[in-house]
């Protein structure tokens, strides 16, 4: 190699600082850490879904513009397909937002909150203005009024039900944030098949409303990175200009179609998801020692008297990985994803063995 090449200096200065996002895999452990959904891809529907993918279509380009997925979408949330657009996963679409709308600019954020709308708007040269969330964890109305009403601000990002804490927005606290903004007004209901009233009735009111979707937590496609989007025309006509021509591939497509033409088994296990995030929430709730907080998404954040790193360690050394969310704007704070009934039970008695050998 060249000793005249000095890499660091072809680096972006804004990024030398970057630490790469990092997922680290475990094996062998019960996994209640990522929010998925904790029940094996339903095998009718794989079978489907191989029938339906031939072995031609895998030498050929996927339908960049989803026209079939995008269909089933509409049919689904009651939005004209033109209003949709589908992405790698919510990632893919988050960074389109910020590269189309953000690039340069300053982004709000209601924190704390998912930690990848930070990250992709500085991958975009953004700058994150962070509108902190009130005791409760509720936004803060006028905080994110005052950031939208700002011309350098030109997203605005919610998330609801909010991650890690759980909580819903009211849409009409949203409205107002619309109402007075001058800036792009993204609202992530990743988790609304779980709870929370949706944005989806502001669609036709508000042309700077954008609402993400995603596959991955309810319908258990994390492996296969589904997301969508719904906006205005005119928005998705500015994203079009930087989405990847061919962003979702054809096995992802044909499993989403497929999902919404099976729709009622899919919504029997959310169902079931409900039915031990009550059952959970109430027994963490009894634990001595023990704050949980409620919550309408398919996990649970909890705090306990010991550290987060304690309870943490302690449960991934006994085969248990949960989140542990600890910082400045949630002190001592862990997160646990919905399991099986099984894998809640054995959750439950590790950490109360923990707890009470603390």
């Amino acid at each position: 190699m060249s000793t005249s090449f000095n890499l660091s200096a072809l680096v972006r200065e804004d990024l030398k600082g970057m630490v790469p996002y990092d997922a680290p895999y475990y094996p062998d452990v019960i996994k209640l850490d990522a929010n998925e959904n904790p029940y094996d891809f339903p095998p009718s529907v794989l079978a489907q879904i191989f029938r339906e993918v031939e072995s031609g279509d895998l030498c050929r380009y996927p339908d960049a513009a989803a026209v079939a997925l995008r269909k089933r979408l509409s049919d689904y949330i009651s939005v004209r397909p033109e209003n949709i657009m589908v992405g790698n996963g919510s990632d893919e679409l988050i960074l389109n937002l910020m590269l189309t709308f953000g690039a340069g600019a300053q982004f709000a954020v209601a924190t704390p909150t998912f930690s990848m709308y930070g990250v992709h708007g500085r991958i975009a040269s953004g700058t994150l203005l962070e509108v902190p969330r009130l005791e409760d964890y509720r936004i803060n109305v006028d905080g994110l009024i005052n950031a939208a009403s700002k011309p350098e601000v030109k997203v605005v990002v919610i998330c609801s039900p909010n991650s890690p804490t759980g909580n819903a927005t009211p849409a009409g606290e949203i409205e107002k944030v619309l109402r007075q903004a001058n800036a792009i007004v993204v609202v992530d209901e990743a988790y609304n098949e779980f709870g929370g009233e949706s944005c989806v009735p502001l669609l036709g009111s508000y042309a700077n409303l954008v609402i993400l979707r995603t596959f991955s937590k309810a319908f258990g496609m994390a492996g296969l990175r589904v997301g969508y989007l719904l906006a205005h025309t005119r928005v998705i006509s500015e994203l079009l200009k930087v989405k990847q021509p061919y962003n979702l591939n054809v096995f992802s497509q044909a499993a989403a179609c497929a999902v919404m033409r099976n729709l009622p088994l899919f919504e029997e296990r959310f169902k079931n998801i409900l039915q031990e995030r009550d059952k959970l929430y109430e027994e963490l709730s009894e634990i001595s020692g023990v704050q949980a907080f409620p919550t309408q998404a398919n996990f649970i954040m909890f705090r306990t008297a010991l550290p987060a790193d304690k309870i943490y360690n302690e449960l991934l050394g006994q085969g248990v990985l949960i989140r542990n969310v600890d910082g400045p704007l949630l002190p001592g704070c862990l997160r646990v994803s919905l399991g099986t009934a099984e894998e809640n039970k054995i959750f439950l008695d590790k950490l109360k063995k923990i707890i009470n050998s603390g």
